[in-house]
């Protein structure tokens, strides 16, 4: 075909929705008035709750509100915002929810359990978005840009497409028929699976079982939905996943099953979760073509008669299994991309050159350096903490330089180079609001931060004045900013208004031109080019612009004479390089690809380096760039839905302006958790006390947020030897996001119900605690906490089950302590492997007019091994302790691996301080102890998927460890060495498709003065 003519896929991309094009029917850049408001209940939902004003609670200064977030409430929702700076998208974000809801509604005759409640919130550097049905149906989107790369989201307006998709996610999840709603009802609500009580997991499928199923369905279904709601434009028409399944059906790559997908294909895989979104929406695209998407939409209800498990219905709908029918698609689809590839090699494709034996999973934008013939960019693949990275062209080894706190999927990080001194530019934290600009001096490998939380990506180097450019992204809009030597401040050139997301910048050899990928509200892309000199606060006015159609144009950079622009675009849908002529806007193509190619390289000598897309990431490639006149094109499995299928073409939601958000309005004010605080849920559970059981209910009540929290659980042992003061089971537990206050009486613990751990105590207490993360940087964090408690009536020492308390009946208590965390670990670890850790604490027991101080510290340190996903660590400990030596309140009691047979706590407790495998719990008691332990992990071993969907085991990862402990006995008397060596086995598996357990085994044998003093062997089950 000639180049000219390269037709678009025939897709049935439409216009933008009417009101998403600009200003004028709703004005985006302006606050909005609040105009005349109704104040009047909202209707009555079917399992609404009535307003609760605890007015008492509120008094607690330490319950006052955390957040000062503003809140619109209309019939359907209640959306959350900070004020002011969110105030402005407001209104369209509320029309477009209400647009969205509206048509979920009637399309599938679903009427919400509950007003969903929404927040809006600036919490990452690029926009996403989730949802939730449980405990309570609820949406959180973040405002900012989203993430323009290779096409993997919808380029058009950003709220219209996350409206769409995220009540798709509502709508099949909360769906009700007659029996969950009875169900809701007998439970006042949707119970949230916790690990205090495990039953709720039960409780959870009973009340809304849509919600148990692998990740592949809700996200497949979604994608799905928000493609033909959008009027075809998005992800199930998307470029990208046809080159996913197209390189490989080339490749003659595995196709994961639905159980494969989930143990194994979502976790070590370089697109990780990704593959959910790729393999669901092209099943379901799939199901649309060959079954009719009217019995798609039969699947995803919950009508009358309708089955609740997700597989069940399937069956029910379609007459045959879900394998059988996976198995069809994935024929199916060798036979369609087999097609797609004859139809691209139809004209001569790119001869290319590989530089490296293997590929490179996500990769960021990538240099050259003359010095050292490599390539110089940030790396991240599966067994491998992402870094910087210097790829040498010659032998096509990778110098390791710097690690990358916080790096992102496909893009890693951002990058700028300034190949005359060989210094780079990296960014860490890249998925958040505290992105961070780190300078990396590339022959040393040194590196220092310079600007810390500015989130400012998309950098390039002007060798003009050594200074960097970048774009900044903060209350939902971009700002061109440039950062002069010594880079420690920016300066603000131009910030541009709501819907224009440029990206991808890039300037000229001379410093004279700047330009951008530049994606527009109306789904419009272009790549634009500026004269530096012009560019302020006022609109900027392009010097030339380059249009591919409906593709979104990317990576375009200067050749480095400044004459051309090379860069990307799906323009006949798949993935080539083309070249555009800055003075004369004349556009080539110079490769026709057979997968995909990206991110250009010009080389003085007129060759290109490009990254080639393989199944394992991204591959450089190295090849002559020469303008073409013909190029293959693909059919896309989306526009054959549409063409044999039109009734989905009818599917449009409708423009968002359409929906009357002012007279939708009946209250604004600020969000109170706790004048938002309902009834949520309650149940029955079971617990056990001193090896009883206790049988109970327990009622929570909660705000939509879960910001505030008041759990009330009453339980009772009805059999066995205990006292009748004994038999009667209560706890109070208030708390919100930094404090708590909780009493109980003859304290009870489900997991008590499996042993040996017993946590179970007799009498009262009181307790005030409170957290505050003072660190929040990931992965650097730190908490400080605090605890104040009183025991009245205890039998046992708290923390110590095996230790009697004699006369101490009463006691208070005091604590302060800290944690810090700064971990990392590689695509496909289970584990972290590199890193250090910290904590300590100082307690003060006071009991009979005696005070017992004491303190502990700890601190671990690990490092990976040269084996992928092999670590090695060391955990250290040391305590002290004043007071009685005689009285049990004076020591430290240690020992044992200290899990139950089923738990829901930390799986390796051998790593705690006060653990000590090969001694029994809480036998070793000590006023001074210092220990350390060393703690050798295995790579993971991956089964693939062993099981059926609802139970199957997904890897096994193995620890080895051995460690020594100097004991000075609480009274007295010779230091005692101890030593432990043994192992420890953990099997991951799933039970209800998404609910993770580790089943774990474990050996250890107990060492004094070398001689062995007895063994352990452990068994026990996490659960959630």
């Amino acid at each position: 075909m000639g180049l000219a003519l390269p037709a678009q896929p025939p897709a049935i991309v439409a216009p933008a929705p009417e009101g998403t094009q600009g200003a004028k029917p709703f004005v985006l850049a302006q606050i909005e008035p609040p105009g005349p408001v109704r104040v009047e209940p909202p209707p009555t939902l079917p399992g609404q709750k009535p307003e609760q004003k605890p007015e008492a609670v509120r008094k607690l200064p330490f319950l006052k509100p955390e957040l000062d977030i503003d809140m619109i409430r209309t019939r359907d929702l209640d959306l959350l915002y900070f004020a002011p700076t969110e105030t402005y998208l407001t209104p369209y974000v509320g029309r477009s929810l209400e647009n969205a809801l509206a048509f979920q509604k009637r399309f599938y005759d679903w009427k919400p359990w509950e007003r969903p409640t929404v927040l809006l919130k600036d919490f990452a550097d690029y926009g996403n978005a989730s949802a939730r049905v449980t405990p309570n149906n609820a949406l959180f989107i973040e405002v900012s840009p989203l993430r323009q790369v290779y096409e993997t989201l919808s380029a058009g307006e950003r709220f219209f497409f996350l409206a769409n998709h995220e009540t798709t996610h509502l709508v099949t999840m909360d769906g009700w028929n007659q029996t969950d709603a009875t169900w809701r009802r007998i439970f006042h609500g949707k119970p949230l699976p916790i690990p205090d009580h495990p039953e709720t997991i039960l409780y959870d499928y009973l009340a809304a079982p849509r919600v148990t199923a692998p990740r592949w369905y809700p996200e497949g279904s979604a994608v799905f939905m928000e493609t033909w709601m959008g009027g075809g434009y998005g992800r199930a028409e998307g470029a990208y996943d046809e080159m996913v399944f197209r390189a490989m059906v080339r490749d003659n790559a595995h196709f994961d099953t639905p159980l494969q997908l989930e143990a194994e294909g979502d976790k070590v895989d370089f697109q990780v979760g990704v593959n959910d979104y790729l393999y669901g929406t092209r099943f379901m695209s799939y199901l649309a073509e060959t079954r009719s998407p009217e019995k798609l939409i039969q699947w995803y209800r919950r009508d009358p008669g309708s089955k609740a498990f997700y597989a069940a219905q399937f069956k029910h709908v379609f007459g045959e299994p879900l394998d059988k029918v996976w198995n069809e698609w994935i024929a199916w689809e060798h036979d369609f991309q087999r097609a797609n590839l004859a139809s691209v090699q139809a004209y001569p494709t790119t001869k290319t050159q590989r530089l490296t034996p293997m590929a490179l999973g996500s990769v960021s934008r990538t240099y050259y350096d003359p010095a050292s013939n490599s390539l110089l960019g940030g790396f991240r693949y599966p067994g491998v903490i992402a870094h910087m990275g210097e790829l040498s062209l010659s032998n096509g080894k990778m110098r390791h330089l710097a690690d990358i706190d916080g790096p992102i999927l496909y893009r890693v990080t951002s990058v700028a180079f300034d190949p005359a001194s060989r210094t780079a530019w990296f960014t860490s934290d890249n998925s958040d609001t505290r992105r961070d600009l780190i300078e990396l001096d590339v022959k040393t490998g040194h590196t220092k931060t310079l600007l810390t939380h500015e989130r400012i990506g998309d950098m390039v180097f002007d060798p003009a004045d050594r200074s960097l450019w970048g774009l900044r992204h903060d209350d939902g809009l971009v700002t061109l900013v440039r950062i002069p030597p010594p880079y420690t401040a920016w300066n603000q050139i131009h910030t541009f208004k709501y819907g224009e997301v440029p990206f991808d910048l890039d300037i000229s050899p001379d410093g004279q031109l700047l330009s951008a990928s530049v994606g527009e509200i109306n789904g419009d892309q272009s790549v634009r080019v500026w004269r530096v000199a012009d560019l302020g606060p006022d609109e900027p006015v392009s010097v030339a612009e380059l249009r591919l159609g409906q593709a979104t144009p990317e990576g375009f950079v200067f050749s480095p004479d400044g004459r051309y622009l090379y860069g990307s675009a799906y323009y006949t849908g798949v993935s080539n390089i083309y070249r555009f002529e800055v003075a004369t806007q004349k556009v080539e193509a110079v490769s026709n690809a057979v997968t995909g190619l990206f991110r250009p390289i010009p080389r003085p000598d007129g060759s290109l380096i490009a990254f080639e897309y393989t199944g394992q990431g991204f591959a450089p490639v190295r090849f002559d760039p020469k303008p073409l006149s013909d190029l293959g094109s693909i059919q896309f499995l989306g526009a054959k839905v549409a063409e044999d299928h039109p009734i989905v073409k009818t599917w449009t939601v409708g423009s968002p302006a359409k929906a009357p958000f002012d007279s939708m309005v009946i209250s604004r004010g600020k969000y109170d958790p706790l004048h938002e605080l309902h009834w949520d849920s309650s149940y029955p559970m079971l617990e056990g006390y001193k090896h009883h059981m206790a049988v109970g209910w327990t009622a929570l009540f909660e705000d939509p947020l879960q910001f505030d929290q008041i759990t009330v659980t009453l339980a009772y042992s009805p059999a066995g030897d205990l006292p009748a003061r004994e038999r009667f089971h209560a706890e109070i537990d208030v708390h919100n996001l930094k404090w708590s206050f909780k009493y109980w009486h003859n304290l009870a613990d489900f997991y008590d119900l499996f042993g040996p751990v017993d946590r179970s105590l007799r009498g009262d207490a009181f307790i005030v605690d409170y957290k505050n993360p003072v660190i929040y940087d990931p992965p650097k964090q730190m908490t400080v906490s605090a605890e104040i408690a009183g025991y009245v009536g205890l039998d046992t020492i708290p923390g110590a089950q095996n230790i009697k308390a004699g006369d101490i009946h009463n006691v208070a208590e005091g604590k302060l302590g800290f944690t810090y965390e700064d971990t990392d670990k590689s695509l496909g670890a289970l584990d972290y492997e590199k890193g250090m850790r910290a904590e300590g604490q100082v307690i003060g027991d006071y009991a009979n007019g005696q005070d017992f101080p004491k303190f502990w510290a700890g601190i671990d340190f690990g490092r990976p091994l040269p084996i992928k996903h092999a670590s090695l660590w060391l955990y250290t400990a040391v305590g002290d302790a004043w007071g009685d030596g005689a009285n049990p309140l004076t020591p430290f009691y240690m020992g044992s691996f200290r899990n139950n047979y089923v738990d829901f706590r930390e799986v390796k407790r051998y790593r705690e301080y006060d653990s000590f495998p090969g001694f029994g719990i809480d036998a070793i008691a000590a006023r001074r102890f210092a220990k350390g332990l060393l703690e050798l992990n295995l790579p993971p071993f991956w089964f693939g998927g062993v099981g059926v969907s609802n139970l199957y085991l997904s890897s096994a990862r193995t620890a080895l460890f051995a460690g020594a402990m100097l004991v000075e006995p609480p009274t007295g008397g010779p230091t005692r060495t101890l030593k432990t060596l043994g192992g420890q086995v953990d099997f991951n598996f799933t039970v209800a498709l998404r609910l993770p357990m580790v089943l774990s085994v474990g050996y250890a044998a107990g060492l004094e003065s070398g001689q062995k003093t007895g063994n352990e062997a452990m068994i026990s089950l996490k659960i959630l």
